[in-house]
């Protein structure tokens, strides 16, 4: 007989809720640190000197020694952030009323369809796994599904909305703080990141657990059932990401290539300068993209990695024999994670302190070092405590032995795995290294070698993250099947509190750059916020290709769940019923892609029409004796985004539904496979070829090296090139690129949710023919 866990019942009924209860504290913790940086004037000497806090020569300001009104550079950088955090916070609001409807929408098709499977019946029903046992009705099934949808779907809405006020209320206290030097307004700008980070990961794991255990109260002995249930959790995140990373991706992006193209390239004027009409609009398009949107999609990652891995756990030796602990082993991993995360944010905000702008990069590649490696030891824990010695997973029918030092592979490998893809992307995306250096120095011959080079090296960033993919799947399904391809996405976002406050940093310092210079402060501070924003920059790319990465992870464990529910015992390619699945499903990404990039153009065509007519009709703009009219340019980056946010949304909602009740079940399987296997190479090449186009304009920009002051200075011809590279690069890193990862994922958790509906009732036109 096999030996029990040795963590009981008990413990696992403390362990989660205490750690995801440390993680929101420390997320308040963190913020009210940053609330100590106060958005009003020092206090005053009689001699108009400031008068220092305690600190002595290291809080000596920059606006002392140039001189200028430290009195009106802080009141201009308060109504600046409130101008962006009013405009995020009336965007999103808008967003969520036409999100809103959606969600109720589909809510009642969910109950709708999975309640139809057994014709609305209140009897209970045969086991579909346990055979000789009986389950709760199909009809319960339905409204649990449904009330764990609205859950996850709120959870979604309110992390990327917290996200949002967190970001737009650290910016500019990050631009103060730079006149101090560039390490406090790294530690304001990470802190604020932070928050973020433990909020969603610690408030995501929270509402799960209580879930379960809510729902346990009605299901009992029915584990199966219960846990089917509960995937509709991780559709209601993943449904709200979708649109939440489309409509503020074409937002942001409509608002920053219009700034970009009339305000660098035609008028020849810095970058967030505040004669641009369009700079207000950019800088609350960093939060509703970059963080709202990021925020919603990696809680939606993360929970649907949980739900496929319980889901899998459910029918096998865990859910059969009742075993909490080992049950709960995908919510140890994350309540593990949320403390590895704590202590890894300790050394980048207390125990080193940064000096100088070189060691800002460093310092946030240490925070994904430090955190896998501590997490590696506390996997190793929990696998050694959570499960018992021995146990056996459901594979496609049959049942596989395994043992938990084989469970333990399977979650590093994805943990490292994460890392490679990580610093992969890093590489070819930073301008520290030649891959960029080579896009900048093609610049010399214009924008259309630019785009070629930068091309080329987004297709060639595919190739080593891919095989790292590969290399975890092979692994994770030889050791457990498809519940270790489950627990190796769940390793690579068990640093997920880290990995969102690295991502959130970025644009919170782009947001502190763009303060400082509509505040009119001095060249160096800005040179400072820059800095920041370069690193966050690569460090947004780190994170895109986590949630890439993950993304092929969960999908292939959730495509798993899904096929063994719908009882296909193989997924034969070679008949056409999947063959035209697959190859439809292959072409989806493509579809997507042409829709969220041509919404990005068409809405960036009327700003960049917008702006040149303020620039054309308002006399005094340009010498900036009179101000532009910001508030027209939000508003035609609102209501793009939210008109054009519905279609693709509704081709990724709509498609599994479509496919399951025409075509069956393994047409589906077909569809589920194309779209995974070419959406991860599209996502990671559009990410990687955009930042690859943004570093290689900062990095003219900056003009660190002799080969960098040789393509400059700003306003050069190898300048003008590379800014429209970020340009056309923009739509593919912030809207393609990162809403192909909900794609594959959303398709294949509405296809689990809704299988006992297509395998009971879908393949209507196959049925007739």
């Amino acid at each position: 007989m096999a030996l029990p866990a040795f963590l009981p019942e008990l413990a696992t009924q403390v362990v989660v809720p205490v750690a995801a209860v440390v993680g929101i504290a420390f997320a308040v913790l963190q913020w009210v640190l940053v609330s100590k940086v106060k958005l009003s004037p020092e206090p005053r000497r009689g001699d108009g000197s400031s008068v220092k806090t305690g600190a002595g020569a290291s809080e000596y300001l920059i606006e002392e020694e140039e001189g200028l009104n430290e009195h009106n550079v802080v009141v201009k950088c308060a109504e600046i952030q409130n101008a962006i955090s009013e405009g995020a916070t009336s965007f999103l609001f808008t967003e969520y009323k036409y999100v809103g409807l959606f969600m109720g929408i589909f809510a009642i098709l969910i109950f709708l369809f999975l309640g139809s499977v057994e014709g609305f019946s209140t009897k209970s029903q045969p086991c579909h796994y346990s055979k000789g046992k009986t389950c709760k009705p199909a009809l319960a099934n339905a409204l649990f599904s449904t009330i764990a949808f609205v859950l996850g779907a709120v959870t979604s809405l309110v992390s990327g909305f917290l996200g949002m006020k967190i970001a737009t209320y650290a910016n500019a206290r990050t631009t103060l703080e730079a006149r101090k030097g560039v390490g406090k307004a790294f530690i304001t700008a990470f802190r604020s990141g932070a928050v973020m980070g433990f909020l969603l990961a610690a408030s995501g794991l929270f509402v799960l657990y209580i879930a379960i255990n809510l729902f346990g109260i009605y299901y009992g002995d029915d584990w199966e059932g219960l846990y089917e249930a509960i995937t509709g959790y991780g559709l209601g995140g993943s449904s709200m990401a979708l649109f939440g990373r489309v409509g503020g991706g074409i937002y942001t992006k409509a608002a920053d290539v219009g700034a970009d193209l009339v305000g660098k390239v035609e008028r020849n004027i810095p970058e967030d300068d505040p004669r641009n009409p369009a700079v207000i609009a950019d800088n609350v398009g960093d939060n509703v993209g970059d963080i709202a949107g990021m925020g919603s999609d990696l809680f939606g990652s993360y929970a649907e990695s949980s739900c496929a891995a319980l889901v899998v756990a459910s029918i096998s030796s865990f859910g059969i024999n009742h075993e909490f602990t080992p049950m709960l082993y995908p919510l140890l991993i994350s309540s593990v994670g949320i403390i590895a995360c704590l202590i890894t944010t300790l050394f980048a905000t207390d125990f080193f302190e940064i000096k100088a702008v070189d060691q800002i990069e460093p310092a946030l590649k240490k925070q994904l070092i430090i955190s896998t490696v501590v997490m590696t030891v506390g996997i190793a824990l929990v696998s050694w405590l959570g499960l018992p010695y021995s146990f056996t997973i459901f594979n496609f029918g049959a049942q596989k032995t395994v043992y938990n030092w084989q469970l333990f592979l399977c979650v590093a490998v994805g943990l490292w795995a994460g890392l490679v893809i990580g610093f992969v992307t890093e590489y070819y995306t930073s301008n520290a290294y030649s891959p960029v250096q080579d896009v900048a120095d093609s610049c010399r011959t214009g924008a259309a070698t630019n785009v070629i080079f930068g091309l080329a090296l987004g297709y060639k960033s595919v190739i080593i993250p891919i095989f790292a993919i590969a290399f975890s799947i092979f692994l994770s399904f030889s050791l457990a099947a498809m519940y270790g391809v489950a627990v190796a996405a769940l390793g690579m976002l068990s640093t997920i509190a880290t990995g969102l406050a690295i991502d959130a940093y970025g644009p919170i310092s782009d947001n502190a750059g763009g303060i400082a210079e509509m505040a009119g402060m001095s060249h160096r501070i800005r040179e400072r916020t820059d800095a920041l924003d370069a690193a966050g920059n690569t460090t947004a790319a780190i994170g895109k290709g986590f949630a890439i990465g993950s993304a092929a992870l969960v999908s292939l464990a959730l495509f798993g769940a899904f096929v063994s529910r719908a009882e296909i015992l193989t997924v034969d390619v070679l008949t056409p019923k999947v063959f035209i699945g697959l190859i439809v499903g292959a072409m989806l990404p493509y579809w997507f892609s042409a829709m969220t990039m041509k919404s990005v153009g068409s809405a960036a065509l009327k700003m960049v029409e917008e702006v040149r007519r303020q620039f054309n009709t308002i006399p005094g703009l340009m010498e900036g004796t009179t101000k532009p009219d910001y508030a027209t340019c939000v508003k035609i980056s609102t209501d793009a985004s939210i008109k054009e946010m519905i279609p693709p949304g509704a081709l990724v909602m709509l498609t599994p539904l479509i496919v399951g009740i025409l075509f069956g079940v393994e047409t589906l399987s077909g569809v589920l496979a194309g779209a995974l296997v070419s959406g991860v190479q599209i996502a990671i090449s559009a990410s990687n070829t955009g930042g690859a186009w943004d570093n290689a304009k900062k990095y003219i920009e900056a003009g660190a090296s002799d080969h960098a002051k040789a393509l400059g200075p700003k306003g050069s011809d190898p300048h003008k090139a590379a800014v429209i590279g970020d340009t056309i690069g923009d739509p593919l890193k912030d809207t393609s690129g990162p809403s192909l990862n909900i794609l594959i994922k959303l398709m294949a958790v509405e296809s689990l949710v809704f299988a006992p509906f297509f395998a009971t009732h879908g393949g209507i036109l196959f049925k007739w023919l």
